[in-house]
């Protein structure tokens, strides 16, 4: 028992540096076994409609034969190294559950001896899972690059979402920091899968009973920062990527500094771009869900996302010949595209207008970030100024609002402890 909770440790901890673990997309029922995905849950991650899920998250192994040089789990790296076996994966994964600390299941590994060694043991583990211990909850299971077709298309038909790491947005990069691999052995088990869960789909229109095939779909991982990449070319490798392989995200992981030996890397020190990574979640939510596209926040003269304001800000600053938009009047393409208006706001306004012109203090109720959208917006009791501000001085005052914000809230935080 003391050798388990060890492994769980050294595993656990080295899993944490993954961070697509989202449970998004999964409808999986409970048909009479243990477990069910679709529940809610109370910690860790979340669904894509925001319910909050817990996870198992560890490694089989953190042995592996790949010297990656931004990877803490590589073969020179002086850790303490771990392996559980397939019996004590599904034991430790049915004991979470039936105590109640987790609803699925986060399976990753180091490959140790070889791609196919390595799969067959994480095929062997959901496949174990689900027909002898009729586990019916979430499980997300990482691709092995190199595994034959054979292995992964059957752990495709026990799992709910797979993923596989791109690891850097570009060729060149991978290049540098991990010269053994390359994009080619993500992008055919990508494609693979996408074309099974294509197949299968079409199969089921045709017979009723037709097996599940990853039905979460494919998510992939880029570490940021640690190579030079441009935010420009970090956002068309992810559109690519979406546009060709139908993921159902792409993660963006800044680089931690754990490799003090590489010049190429980032050293201990210097802070992890969190920043910049939101910027890039935001871009990211902007192309799926707001209909921009990304020449309108990237492109060769605007490379990289400005960090001290969120890139529709930036967008709309860039672009002052679009505002001020009319709330009464423009459709709702054009109201999204307002600074702190969300998708919910939106069709809030679109709704409510059909009763009367909006004023100021009605939108002010819809859950927008007024004092940011007031600049971009017109309401029907809007004031006429003649000469229309600077976009500089927008920015400006934007941010110093912000500032006095943090300021009265830390102040305010900081009062509560005395």
């Amino acid at each position: 028992m003391e050798r388990i909770e060890e492994k769980l440790k050294i595993l656990a901890d080295a899993a944490k540096y993954d961070v697509s673990c989202s449970s998004s997309g999964s409808k999986r029922k409970n048909t009479g076994g243990i477990g069910d995905a679709s529940a809610s849950g109370i910690c860790h991650t979340y669904t894509e409609d925001g319910r909050c899920v817990s996870l198992l998250k560890i490694l089989l192994t953190n042995h592996c034969i790949y010297d990656c040089a931004f990877c803490v789990s590589r073969k020179s790296n002086d850790v303490k190294r771990a392996a559980f076996t397939v019996e004590e994966v599904v034991e430790l994964t049915m004991n979470f559950y039936r105590r109640n600390y987790i609803e699925g299941l986060f399976l990753s590994s180091g490959i140790f001896k070889n791609a196919d060694f390595t799969m067959e043991r994480l095929m062997r583990i959901v496949k174990k899972l689900r027909l002898e211990e009729k586990y019916n909850g979430y499980i997300h299971l990482k691709t092995i690059p190199g595994a034959c077709e054979e292995l992964i298309k059957e752990a495709g038909l026990y799992v709910d979402r797979m993923s596989i790491n791109l690891e850097m947005p570009t060729e060149a990069g991978l290049k540098m920091v991990a010269p053994e691999k390359d994009h080619e052995s993500v992008k055919k088990p990508l494609a693979f899968v996408q074309n099974q869960i294509q197949e299968y789909k079409a199969e089921s229109k045709l017979i009723k009973h037709t097996p599940q095939f990853v039905p979460a779909g494919q998510s992939t991982q880029m570490v940021i920062g640690a190579t030079p990449e441009t935010d420009l070319e970090i956002m068309n490798v992810a559109k690519t990527f979406y546009n060709d392989y139908k993921l159902k995200r792409v993660y963006y992981s800044g680089y931690i500094p754990i490799n003090t030996e590489n010049s190429l890397l980032p050293q201990v020190g210097s802070r992890p771009p969190l920043v910049r990574e939101n910027r890039l979640y935001q871009t990211d939510w902007l192309l799926r869900f707001y209909d921009f596209n990304l020449d309108e926040i990237l492109n060769p003269k605007h490379q990289q996302l400005d960090l001290d304001i969120d890139p529709k800000l930036s967008w709309a600053l860039r672009n002052p010949h679009y505002f001020p938009v009319d709330i009464n009047t423009a459709d709702y393409k054009q109201i999204i595209r307002i600074p702190g208006m969300g998708r919910q706001s939106a069709m809030k306004i679109i709704q409510s207008r059909k009763f009367g012109r909006l004023c100021e203090y009605q939108v002010k109720k819809m859950g927008i970030a007024f004092n940011r959208a007031r600049h971009f917006m017109r309401c029907a009791d809007t004031p006429i100024i003649l000469g229309s501000p600077s976009m500089e001085y927008v920015k400006q005052t934007i941010l110093q609002r912000n500032s006095n914000k943090y300021l009265k809230e830390t102040s305010s935080a900081q009062l509560t402890l005395f």
